[in-house]
């Protein structure tokens, strides 16, 4: 399969940084649509969004690089060769969670109902992006046979686009990014509950890819590996207990949340030339 999209000579596009690409897109729209929704105030937002993206790519890159620490030192020009696939989503969500929770709390703001408007956009932008791995011939699984998968119902060109060394793959690329669609879905229907408690539809997220990740990780076959445990399977596990903990704290309680992005009890207030609701 050809991997590149357009070739301008000197330059030439891949297909997954087109999908990288289009996955930010949509993802950001839907966070721009959840938070306009609350009332956000937008130059926060952008900022927020912005510099999350930029640590998001860093860490990716970082913690893929890292993981293959060996091959990198030999070949360190590789490094900043992304458009050749390499961006790990844990790393990314990690670093840009660090970020979150920087500037979140430099502007006294709420936290967990900022990472609750963002993981709605976030889960279908990992839907979409997951097939840039399809055209990079990465994200596969095990060998199987053409019948087995067409017996899944797996689109024929995705079948053909599954041959890689000499055998058809599983395409856990296929499998992850439908998961992440029914989250999405999953997500939308959730958060219209009234008596969503903050932090809930985070802690769902956490709960619904952890699972996914982790289930179909097992069957991958070029996993980040930490001696031999896979790191996805590791990472997401410790999400998923987190998920628990933030789905379930407080749950008895049965005062609705506030629609708005920061508490119930707030004043207007003017930080730093910008707007915001804060917290008393």
């Amino acid at each position: 399969m050809d991997r590149v999209a357009i070739d301008l000579g000197p330059i030439q596009i891949y297909w997954y940084s087109i999908f990288i690409f289009i996955g930010l897109i949509v993802g950001c729209l839907v966070i721009f649509q959840e938070a306009k929704q609350r009332e956000i105030d937008e130059d926060f937002l952008i900022n927020l969004i912005f510099n999350s993206i930029i640590f998001g790519f860093i860490g990716a890159r970082l913690y893929f690089v890292l993981f293959n620490l060996g091959y990198y030192l030999e070949n360190p020009i590789e490094i900043s060769e992304i458009w050749n696939g390499g961006l790990a989503i844990h790393g990314g969500i990690i670093a840009a969670l660090i970020f979150i929770v920087y500037y979140c709390k430099k502007h006294d703001v709420n936290i967990l109902k900022m990472l609750d408007i963002i993981v709605v956009g976030l889960i279908i932008g990992q839907a979409i992006g997951r097939w840039g791995n399809f055209f990079n011939g990465e994200a596969y699984g095990g060998i199987t046979s053409y019948q087995e998968l067409q017996s899944q119902g797996i689109p024929d060109f995705i079948i053909g686009g599954m041959y890689i060394l000499g055998e058809y793959r599983e395409p856990t690329f296929f499998y992850e990014s439908t998961w992440c669609l029914a989250g999405f879905i999953s997500l939308l229907i959730i958060r219209k509950y009234k008596y969503l408690k903050k932090g809930q539809l985070t802690g769902f997220y956490l709960i619904w890819y952890g699972i996914g990740r982790t289930l179909i990780e097992g069957a991958r076959m070029d996993s980040l590996m930490l001696g031999p445990i896979r790191v996805a399977q590791l990472v997401s596990i410790i999400g998923i207990i987190a998920g628990f903990i933030l789905f379930f704290y407080n749950i008895k309680k049965s005062t609705p949340q506030d629609p708005r992005l920061y508490s119930k009890e707030v004043e207007p207030a003017k930080v730093e030339g910008i707007n915001y609701i804060k917290k008393r």
